[in-house]
């Protein structure tokens, strides 16, 4: 019994963390990408504005195509809002949107690799995998100083793993004993009886999540 309120009340922090994140993401993303698209559609209107000629066709097309990539823009933020819904179905969809929205966000390449079919993992499960993946890669983005990342998502019929990599300056020991989120991150594995690697150098710091599918998913 105590062990399941302990569960619970984790699995609520981690949805808590999941969607104050999520915000955090949509306030930068209107800031900082819709916000310069619709600055450069006003700025069109007040030029064709000022210039007093009428309207030429194609200038009405470059307006419309402005337009539209907000209207996408913002398709694309209503879909991060409703995350904890995407993830009732499938998560990794919700990590690959991640590395796409940081990809476009902070000019970061990275690759991407699933060998395997989709897991069937519990809601529950998923949710603190997710957040794993959000804190591991929270972690990559501050301290690392790499432009490349590479998430491996490799599973079998017994065995779900995920592996997300940089290739920056590294962490010393003490830095990855003493924080980086390394505790929540190792907490939520023991949770979900999975086990986490952390391993860095001055090549770069891996870490490594390895999920037993044979286990019936249950707490």
């Amino acid at each position: 019994m105590e062990s399941e309120l302990y569960f619970q009340s984790e699995l609520i922090k981690t949805r808590i963390e999941i969607k104050d994140q999520t915000l955090s993401e949509i306030s930068k993303e209107l800031h900082d990408n819709i916000g310069q698209i619709v600055s450069v559609g006003i700025m069109h209107l007040n030029m064709y504005l000022d210039s007093g000629k009428p309207v030429q066709v194609n200038e009405l097309q470059d307006l419309k195509k402005i337009l539209a990539k907000s209207l996408d823009e913002i398709r694309i933020l209503s879909r991060i809002i409703n995350k904890d819904n995407l993830l009732q179905s499938n998560f990794i969809e919700a990590i690959k949107q991640d590395l796409e929205r940081i990809k476009k966000l902070k000019n970061i390449q990275y690759n991407y690799n699933l060998t395997g079919e989709i897991p069937e993992i519990s809601q529950e499960h998923d949710l603190f995998i997710y957040r794993i993946f959000q804190e591991a890669l929270h972690n990559s983005l501050k301290h690392s100083h790499s432009d490349l990342f590479e998430v491996n998502i490799h599973t079998t019929d017994t065995v779900f793993l995920l592996e997300i990599k940089d290739f920056g300056i590294g962490y010393d020991t003490s830095q990855i004993n003493a924080g980086l989120g390394l505790s929540n991150m190792k907490l939520r594995a023991r949770l979900i009886d999975a086990n986490l690697i952390m391993q860095s150098d001055s090549s770069g710091t891996t870490v490594t999540l390895e999920y037993l599918l044979s286990k019936t998913n249950e707490t």
